[in-house]
């Protein structure tokens, strides 16, 4: 499976970008996670080949994850962007388990798209 994200950017807070990730093939379990400078990756969001999502605390009602199962594509919208935001993302794919956000899940990994909201 080869994932690849694009779409990262510098944005003010407050501004929006749109992450894609392209796969080789989709699995039942697709997320994104995130990594800051310094800190270990964070799960950000999950969605399930029947559309189940979750988010994590720090995004709801901020972030959307979605796919478009016919182009074996993976999205995430980021509105309200703000500096805790700053990292990069991943894209991310599992093979088996319960899907959920704990990044040993899965077996997948994009390269990453770097994302930088500035104050």
């Amino acid at each position: 499976v080869t994932l690849v994200e694009s779409g990262g950017g510098s944005v003010q807070a407050g501004g929006s970008l749109r992450l894609s990730c392209a796969a080789s093939v989709y699995t039942y379990c697709m997320a994104w996670f995130r990594q800051a400078p310094g800190k270990g990756r964070e799960g950000v969001a999950y969605i399930t080949e029947y559309g189940t999502t979750i988010y994590t605390d720090s995004v709801k009602g901020r972030f959307t994850i979605s796919q478009d199962n016919a182009k074996n594509t993976l999205y995430l919208q980021m509105n309200s962007l703000k500096p805790g935001d700053t990292g990069m993302y991943y894209c991310a794919a599992a093979r088996r388990g319960y899907c959920n956000l704990d990044w040993a899940l899965y077996n997948y990994w994009g390269q990453g798209t770097q994302v930088t909201v500035s104050s």
